[in-house]
């Protein structure tokens, strides 16, 4: 009997995840290929037979994107699953509309299909775009469970680019593991503060295995999502973070729109630095969307180690790397602290950009005046650590989730901006997760 063909395009973490839960032990199904995209260096790999089991013993191809139209010519493909994030409503129907062209079938795989079930609570956070700021919240929400008594565990959206069969389980609980496991510059901005504040961290490319061994030393589990990708884990309280620096995309973005109308609480963050008719656009968008979801709002207030430095001085800002690429932010926390504190300009570093740092901005044109922290790999650390150095400027602003310091050599003055979460008032996240635990059955606590 012919088997159904499949494709799933993806960028190095959703895809795979699909194919773990839902067609890695479907006799009827062959995926004959993953393509990839967004990340640099994740295509023209393998997924290893170790991960892909019994029915793939040579692994399975990962190839870019723009393959997609001779795979399905080559082996007659039935259908195309979509599998990654942070991407407009537009962009996905696209897509659809290409390879519905090539004759196959478009598919966008929901909960039933993909959300893994635990047997501790699961406290998910998710967010509509890249850069909202969920990374603080779900810190904000470790140490209020940690306040209350809770053993936390924080299992992070994966962000596998190296091997992936080394890559199956991690655990990170010191500093030295991250050297263990050769981190890029992203997956260090995501587990070194955690790390940093007393949370074990789980990542990955195997999430069902990662959940088993995190509830073997956990009360609560967080789900420390990434881009604005839904949970893989079952969530039993769901916390959105929603931009108001970017009204709108609350409704505009796949699948950040899922998150909002699925949310037990959403967080409207950075009132401190947007503008009140944004904030009150946002909060009449995610109302109307998800009536039944409790509202915070919070700041991200801005702190600055060495603010005498700025002032009228010509300033290099670096942000992150992910939030002004394909999260599509002209600017973050970095631009706002050199202006606040009196930075002359905002120097462009385009003219200086090297290697790869140069191709990224050539993909990403919108960027603009400033320097987004790329590091998934040695070569680009390398070439950013080069245009840090060519660029003329008086001082070096490092809004880096990380001290970058710490991995390149900065050689101009420097000063690190940093920001953590803080609710207004009331509701606040103590307040709805108390709530939450109360309701949680004795027998799953």
């Amino acid at each position: 009997m012919r088997k159904w063909k499949v494709v799933i395009m993806g960028a190095g973490g959703r895809d795979f995840h699909n194919f773990n839960q839902f067609y890695r032990d479907r006799a009827e199904c062959e995926v004959v290929a993953f393509t990839a995209t967004q990340i640099p260096h994740i295509s023209d790999r393998r997924y290893p037979a170790s991960l892909a089991g019994p029915q793939y013993p040579e692994g399975i191809p990962i190839v870019p994107e723009d393959h997609l139209p001779r795979l399905l010519k080559e082996h007659d493909v039935d259908e195309v699953v979509f599998a990654y994030s942070d991407v407009s409503h537009e962009y996905v129907m696209h897509r659809a509309s290409w390879v519905l062209s090539l004759g196959a079938d478009f598919r966008l795989m929901g909960s039933k299909s993909t959300m893994i079930q635990g047997r501790l609570p699961v406290v998910a956070v998710t967010a509509v775009r890249t850069g909202s700021g969920k990374s603080p919240t779900t810190r904000r929400v470790c140490s209020v469970l940690r306040s209350m008594g809770k053993r936390v565990v924080a299992v992070r959206h994966p962000m596998p680019y190296g091997d992936l069969a080394k890559q199956r389980t991690q655990r990170f609980e010191k500093m030295e593991d991250l050297d263990r496991e050769e981190c890029t510059i992203e997956e260090r901005e995501e587990y070194e503060p955690h790390i940093q504040s007393g949370t074990v961290v789980y990542a990955g490319v195997h999430y069902a295995e990662i959940l088993r061994r995190a509830e073997s030393e956990a009360d609560v589990v967080v789900w420390d999502g990434g881009n604005n990708d839904t949970s893989f884990y079952a969530p039993d309280f769901c916390i959105v973070v929603v931009d108001p620096l970017r009204p709108g995309h609350e409704t505009r973005y796949h699948p950040g729109e899922v998150n909002v109308r699925s949310a037990d609480a959403i967080v409207i963050n950075k009132i401190d630095s947007a503008e009140p008719e944004a904030v009150a656009a946002v909060e009449k968008s995610v109302r109307a969307l998800n009536p039944k979801a409790i509202v915070i709002k919070a700041d991200s207030p801005i702190t600055v180690d060495h603010p005498e430095l700025l002032r009228g001085k010509r300033a290099l800002v670096i942000e992150d790397g992910p939030t002004v690429t394909h999260g599509e932010m002209k600017y973050g926390a970095g631009v706002v602290a050199a202006k606040r504190h009196g930075a002359s300009a905002i120097v462009d570093p385009r003219p200086y950009a090297t290697g790869e740092i140069a191709d990224t901005f050539r993909k990403y044109p919108e960027i603009g005046a400033l320097l987004p922290a790329m590091g998934y790999g040695a070569n680009q650390i390398r070439d950013l650590e080069d245009t840090i150095a060519k660029t003329d400027c008086d001082v070096v602003v490092i809004a880096t989730p990380i001290d970058l310091r710490r991995l390149v050599n900065i050689r101009q003055p420097n000063v690190r901006v940093q920001y953590e979460l803080q609710e207004i008032g009331a509701p606040s996240l103590d307040g709805v997760l108390r709530e939450f635990l109360e309701r949680v059955p004795a027998s799953s606590r």
